[in-house]
Order: C-alpha cells, then structure tokens, then sequence
C-alpha cells in the first residue's frame, strides 16, 4: 500500500520523494506519519480486532444456531412423546418404562467409556433391553393411523344419550324409574327425539297417560325450527295411541291436521291429507275389535255336489256405478286421496271403457305438487298399461312413458322408462286381438273309403 493511499490522499512535497533512499529514511517514515492520521501499526491492530469481533460472532452464531436446532429436535421428541403417552392404553405404564429407561441409558453409555473393548457389548445389552421394552408402543404408535381406519383410533366418541338403563327398566316393569333416567338424558341432551319418544311411549302404552304423552310431544314440537320429519313422525305417533286406546278418530284427526297446516304443500302434508282420509274406516276396525258382535251364520247348501251348476252360490258382485258413486263422493270431502282416485281411473277404464276419464283422474295425481317420483312414475305407467289395453296406439303410448323421461332423467325410473320404451311395440302386439282363421269344408270320411288305388 502506497503512502498516499494510507495518508488518505496525501501525498509529501515532490523534492522530498527524490532523495535518495539510504540518506532520507527515516525523513519519509516521520513524514508519512505526519500526514497520514493513522498509523500501519494501528492499521493491523484495528484488523485484529475486527477479525476478532468476526469470530467471536460466528461462534455466537453457530452456539445459537445449534441450541435452535436442539430445542426443536428435543420439542418435536418430547410432542411425540406426549402424543403416545396421550394415546396409549396404559400411561403409567409408559412412564414407569420412561423412568427406568432413561437412567439405563446413562449408566450403560458411562460403562460402554469405561470398559474400552467391551463398549460395543453394553451398548447392544442396552438396544436388547429397550427394544424390548419400547417395541409394543412403537409398533403401536406406528400402527395406528391405519388401524383407527376401521376401529376409529383413540378419537372420543359423540357425544349422545344412552337409553339402553331405560329400556331395560321398561322391560322389566319399573315404569316410573324409566321415566326418571330418560328425564336424566334429556336434561343433558333437551329435545332429543329418540328420548322425547321413548317417554311419550311410556307415558300412553305403560302408564295409560295419554294426556301427559300428549303434553310432552306438543312441547317437542313447538321448540324453535324443530326437524319438520321428527313433527311429523310425533304426530303419527299420537294419532296412532289416539286410535288404538281411546278410538278417537276427532283427536287422532286434529293431530295429523297440525301436520298439513305447519307443513303445507309439502310430502309430509299430503302423507297426512292421505291418512285423514282413511281414518272412519279404521276408527270402525278398531270399534269392531273392540265391540264383536255376533254374527248369524246361514245354513250352507245340501247335496252340493248334484247340483248342476252352482253359479247361483256365488256371492253378489258390488255395482260398479254404486262403487264409482262412492268414489266420487269420498273424493268431493277428501281430494287429496290418491288410492280411491287411482282405483276409480282403474274403473272407468275396465268397467266403463273410458280411458279419456281414467286418463283425466291420472293427470290429476300426476300434476299434483310435491308428489314423490316413484309414486309419479308409477301412475304414468300405469296411465301406459291402460292405453295399452283399451287400444292406444304407438305414439299414444310412447308420450307417456316419455314424460317419465322428461320429469326424472338422472333417477332410475328414468331406466326402466328406457328398457319399456325398447319393448314397447313388443307389448303392444301381445295385446293386439289375433285374427279368427276361416276353415274351408273339407270332405269328410275320407279314411273310411274303399276302392283308392293304393300306391306303390
């Protein structure tokens, strides 16, 4: 390094620097330290002491850097341990094995550094022993991602009511204990509908508490946006203890009538628009069941064998028109009844030879809202089965069982629509009449003839 760079620029008077070297020495060396401000011999300490300070830093850095890593590896190590500590089977047992195993490992990495030639024995006594101690829960905290595929690992189960001490002290006659440990669930679990209803049945079948089991579905069913398909299956429940024990079709009838009015135009409605319908038909069974009166057998027929015919014996056949009377007077009170209409569109095609008003008795189920699609494909096919055998032709036939099609594309009614469509003109000729065959007169007798040459 010249002067000039280490006097930062400057540089001594041009007459000095010719002089010869051996004479003006030490004149150059005190005039380099008069204008250079510091000095090579501070020049180096200055670097020492920054190489120093670089040292000292890098040894921080690596000292930090190491105690980093080893707080993660031992964090990751002690998570891990945590974590098969929380799923084992048998904590304390871990920690007993922990507690003796780690004193073994000291003790036997100590002596394998004593013992010179003799060092790789311990340490492979010491692998036996902790392989045999650890290998079960190793195994098993390896193992078990897969297996908690099929016995769902050590995750807590939902939590949910158990009825199983309720049931069994229905079983067993305790009635009011019953009651009591269901009241138990729900207190923890309010308005829980497997509880709500095995209370309900307690109360109206055991404990002959219509009324209370009555007040307790009602309660059920008026808590804020209740599930509409558990309303309506309480519902049905009561209205079913209302027929079976007390025979009261009017309460029975106002227990489903809540269905359609919170629900309506819905399924659920129409479920209940359909049952309400049928109910003075079954509220007479049940009176029947209850109420048998005698009834007055005639006598039977002597000598049946000789007689002639015994078409006379047959009871009588019900009059189609009173019975389609009927039907019309049921639907005029209950028009949502989809079995009487479907029977009377049945009628006024066999009997009547109508298919226009069978077909008009169809299209009203068919447009009907909210009808499922299984119950609306089958009054299509059904609508195809009777155009079938009244005579419609191809085309006829075909429109309606394309609508299927049309209504229910991705369902597998849709399928089957398919598969009819492709036998379909198979169908119709096995319905078609086949036509009388005239015979020709033929000359009778002819085997019974003499005189035909016989051939040869």
């Amino acid at each position: 390094m010249s002067v000039a760079k280490v006097c930062g620029g400057h540089r001594p008077p041009l007459q000095k620097l010719l002089a010869p070297r051996s004479l003006f020495h030490d004149v150059r060396v005190t005039l380099a330290r008069e204008h250079c401000p510091i000095s090579s011999e501070d020049i180096y300490e200055r670097a020492g002491e920054w190489r120093f300070c670089l040292v000292i830093m890098s040894t921080t850095y690596k000292i930090v850097e190491g105690t980093i890593g080893l707080v993660v590896i031992l964090g990751v190590i002690g998570w891990g341990f945590f974590r098969m500590l929380k799923r084992s089977y048998d904590p304390a047992q871990v920690l007993f094995k922990l507690a003796i195993t780690v004193p073994l490992v000291i003790a036997c990495f100590t002596a394998a550094a004593k013992t010179g030639i003799y060092g790789p024995v311990v340490i492979l006594f010491l692998a036996v022993v902790t392989s045999v101690m650890w290998a079960p829960h190793i195994g098993e905290w390896l193992c078990k991602p897969l297996t908690g595929l099929y016995d769902g690992s050590d995750e807590p189960p939902v939590p949910k009511p158990y009825y199983s001490v309720a049931r069994s002290l229905r079983m067993k006659g305790k009635f009011l204990e019953a009651v009591v440990e269901i009241r138990k669930q729900l207190a923890r679990y309010p308005n829980d509908f497997e509880g709500v209803m095995l209370l309900a049945g307690i109360q109206a079948e055991n404990l002959q508490d219509l009324p209370g089991a009555e007040i307790t579905l009602n309660h059920f069913c008026d808590q804020p946006n209740p599930p509409p398909k558990q309303v309506a299956a309480a519902m049905n429940h009561l209205a079913d203890w209302q027929l079976k024990l007390t025979q009261d079709a009017d309460s029975a009838r106002a227990a489903l009538e809540k269905i359609t009015t919170r629900f309506p135009d819905t399924e659920l409605a129409l479920l209940a628009a359909q049952r309400i319908a049928h109910l003075g038909g079954t509220e007479k069974i049940l009176l029947e069941a209850h109420d048998r009166q005698p009834i007055a057998v005639p006598e039977g027929v002597k000598n049946i064998g000789l007689l002639e015919t015994s078409g006379h014996l047959a009871p009588a056949e019900i009059d189609p028109a009173q019975l389609a009377a009927d039907y019309v007077k049921h639907l005029e009170q209950h028009p949502l009844d989809t079995e009487v209409r479907e029977t009377l569109a049945i009628l006024y095609a066999d009997h009547y030879q109508r298919l226009d008003l069978a077909a008009g008795e169809l299209e009203q189920l068919i447009d009907q809202p909210n009808q499922p699609s299984k119950r609306v494909a089958h009054w299509l096919n059904l609508l195809a089965d009777l155009q079938i055998r009244h005579g419609a032709d191809y085309d006829t036939v075909r429109g309606t069982l394309e609508k299927i099609l049309d209504r229910f594309p991705d369902l597998a009614v849709a399928e089957m629509a398919r598969t009819r469509l492709g036998h379909l003109k198979t169908e119709l000729k096995g319905h078609q009449a086949t036509p009388d065959v005239k015979l020709g007169v033929y000359e009778q007798n002819l085997g019974l003839k003499y005189g035909s040459r016989r051939r040869l």
